[in-house]
């Protein structure tokens, strides 16, 4: 089987993608490298709002740098293209590359590589880098002596195994005899400006070793569309949010529908929306009480100038507590206590402290005298976007986004805890209010192209959220491939989310089957990896038949427990042992027959 195109996505057309897609195919790597520049030369010149100015001779290296990346929530990507973007610059011919759809046997060949690589969950590398991070820690991997490489990581310091997929990158590039160009830089959720430093420096330090040909290029200056991304988000207006728990569930679960109308914003089944939240204002009052600090006073951060209230609600992390937050508040509470569970052989130690406490928590539990309002807000990170799966289809609910939020909730009655995004849109939404969103393209999880595809989608509570989207796109187009669904959460009558939706395709014959698991209605528990497994036999056949599975929910529980099912699954009626049966399903990720979208 091969691999789908990735111009599946893009704005050409079908004959036009056909025959870019078999040039591509004809080209080497150095001649992929040279077209392009040329095309990046050619955009520039023809991009609205592009001022040219006068012609000027610069250099582009017949060397190619390759810039790898692998990415979950599309940032490594992101800066993986603006790397691309100054290496151009610079008159370097470079390409950024999904490592999903890098030619592992072409690894052997490289010689100036960046990679540009997150990590989630339980320290795993993204789905994209799954492929490429398991050959190039195998027996397989290539010796690389005379290459040269720089590793930038992407991750969040307040998890366990920061950056490990990067540190693991790092390690086995230089243990197969690359040389490295630059330290590894590991950025935590506060990465601009670090790794704006660090791309300078490298950039730097590896154009001596490229050989450079004149070439003529056109300098621009862009003329800013007025666009809405992470960094300048829509002001998206509330139009309806609905509880989808039952009474007496022991759950939060809203579905939330929010207005596009005017933003240009366009996604597919399967993006997320970036949500820039607000903290609770009761949340700040009390931080700003237990601190005996004034919330009017005027406090330098970002570079502006506002009240202390205003940037704790709007631009700074207040609910959770990071292990440099700790670090530092424990030298202003001059605690002991806090200072030694900083240490790398209590980290287990700190995440049971930090499970269930925010940072009011232990500003109450430790109280630091004297503590200025600046000092404290230096000690917070910057308030991030929260990403959630897109719960509706553009052709189904044009100019609106549909969310489904399960609030985050924990603490006392004196003291209640909620998770900053999840508090806001299910707890304090009014009618008039916007929230400030973007759309976070998730290439790695798509529909099929063909939609007579068979389609096997498996979810537990609110990831069943993009399923909603891929159905109601599919009715839309008219798509007549088999589907199946796979639902799991913990009670029938309160928590089957979108009841009535689903079996109204059960009964149009749009959603050919669906299996439930609700794991505390009976004495032993059942979860969805269970059904699965009940229905092995059928879902080897889909599988076997073309399917394409598609999992959404939580990274930890069951992202792993579901590819356990499948790799039996394919072991038990495949007639393949463990091992192989594993590597089928790596070949199936590789293909884009199996996506997920885990978190």
């Amino acid at each position: 089987m091969t691999a789908e195109s990735p111009l599946r996505a893009s704005p050409l057309g079908p004959e036009a993608a056909r025959k870019l897609d078999d040039l591509v195919g004809l080209l080497s790597l150095d001649e992929a490298m040279w077209i392009s520049g040329y095309l990046a030369g050619f955009a520039a010149r023809s991009r609205p709002g592009a001022v040219p100015s006068a012609a000027r001779t610069e250099s582009v290296a017949t060397e190619p740098l390759v810039i790898l990346y692998g990415s979950q929530t599309g940032h490594s990507a992101d800066l993986a293209r603006h790397i691309e973007h100054r290496a151009i610059e610079r008159g370097l011919a470079a390409r950024a590359i999904d490592m999903a759809s890098y030619p592992l046997p072409e690894v052997k060949a490289l010689r100036h590589l960046l990679v540009v690589v997150s990590t989630y969950g339980e320290g795993d590398p993204p789905d994209s880098a799954r492929g490429f991070h398991e050959f190039l820690m195998g027996r397989r991997a290539p010796r690389l002596a005379g290459a040269e490489f720089a590793v930038l990581g992407l991750g969040d310091s307040s998890f366990r195994h920061f950056c490990k997929t990067a540190r693991e990158i790092d390690e086995r590039l230089e243990a197969l005899g690359a040389h490295r160009l630059t330290t590894r830089l590991d950025c935590d959720v506060d990465y601009e400006e670090v790794a704006e430093a660090w791309i300078e420096a490298t950039l730097t330090a590896i154009a001596p070793h490229l050989t450079k040909v004149p070439v003529v290029a056109v300098a621009t200056a862009t003329v800013s569309s007025g666009g809405y991304d992470e960094a300048n988000p829509f002001p998206a207006p509330l139009l309806d949010t609905i509880p989808i728990t039952g009474r007496g569930s022991d759950k939060v679960v809203r579905h939330v529908e929010l207005s596009l109308e005017g933003s240009g914003l366009v996604y597919q089944p399967g993006d997320a929306l970036g949500v820039q939240p607000r903290n609770d204002p009761a949340l700040v009052s009390e931080l700003i009480e237990t601190l005996r600090l004034d919330g009017d006073t005027v406090v330098a951060a970002g570079g502006r100038s506002e009240r202390l209230a205003t940037i704790l609600e709007r631009s700074r992390e207040i609910t959770l507590a990071t292990s440099r937050f700790i670090d530092l508040y424990a030298e202003a509470a001059k605690s002991k206590k806090l200072k030694v569970l900083t240490r790398p052989d209590r980290r287990d130690d700190l995440e049971a402290y930090l499970k269930d406490r925010q940072i009011a928590d232990i500003v109450r539990e430790f109280p630091a005298k004297g503590l200025a309002p600046d000092a404290f807000v230096a000690m917070l990170r910057k308030l991030r976007p929260r990403l959630y799966s897109l719960a509706s289809s553009p052709l189904a609910y044009p100019d609106e986004a549909h969310l489904t939020v399960g609030l985050v909730a924990f603490g006392s009655d004196e003291y209640p805890r909620r998770g900053v995004a999840s508090g806001w849109l299910a707890e304090r939404l009014g009618p008039e209010d916007t929230v400030p969103v973007f759309i976070a393209a998730n290439e790695h999880f798509r529909l099929p192209d063909d939609p007579t595809r068979p389609i096997l989608m498996i979810a537990a509570g609110t990831g069943v959220a993009p399923f909603r989207a891929f159905m109601q796109h599919r009715e839309a187009t008219g798509a007549t491939g088999r589907t199946w669904l796979f639902f799991g959460d913990r009670h029938f009558r309160t928590d089957f989310l979108y009841q009535s939706e689903w079996q109204r395709l059960v009964k149009t014959g749009l959603l050919t089957r669906m299996e439930v698991a609700f794991s505390r209605d009976q004495a032993e528990k059942v979860y969805v990896q269970n059904r699965l497994i009940e229905h092995g036999r059928e879902v080897f056949a889909w599988i076997e038949g073309g399917g394409h599975l598609y999992v959404c929910g939580a990274a930890a529980t069951l992202g792993p427990a579901v590819e356990s099912a499948l790799i039996r699954i394919l072991a038990d009626h495949g007639g393949l042992r463990p091992e192989p049966a594993a590597e089928y399903l790596k070949r199936l990720q590789r293909e884009g027959r199996y996506q997920r979208d885990v978190y």
